[in-house]
């Protein structure tokens, strides 16, 4: 254990206590909880940003063609909202490409009657 001195306004010094007080936690405690809720926080900023990097957009665009382009089972429904620009639309070829099955889609001659 170490120890830090560390200097805080009047006014937030006087919040960390009243808080501190409803959790029935000292002080200490209460500081500390709160700095490694922050530094998880961080960090789990930093690895997901890492993860992201090793990414490739060929392999999601592959993995996101094999979905079948069904509408949403009832209740699975997104709420009516605008389309974020950053959401994922897959490519008209992808779209054809999909069939309720998940598969390919076979193209077949229409016979003549």
């Amino acid at each position: 254990m170490s120890t830090l001195s560390l200097r805080l306004p009047a006014s937030l010094h006087h919040k960390i206590r009243k808080l501190s007080g409803r959790d029935e936690v000292s002080i200490n405690q209460f500081i500390a909880t709160a700095v490694a809720e922050k530094a998880a926080a961080l960090l789990t900023v930093e690895y997901l940003e890492a993860r992201g990097r090793r990414g490739s957009r060929t392999q999601f665009d592959r993995i996101m063609a094999r979905v079948p382009n069904v509408p949403p089972m009832p209740g699975d429904e997104l709420p009516n909202q605008p389309r974020q620009s950053n959401a994922y639309q897959p490519s008209p070829r992808q779209e054809r490409r999909s069939s309720p099955a998940g598969g390919r889609v076979k193209k077949t001659r229409a016979r003549k009657k």
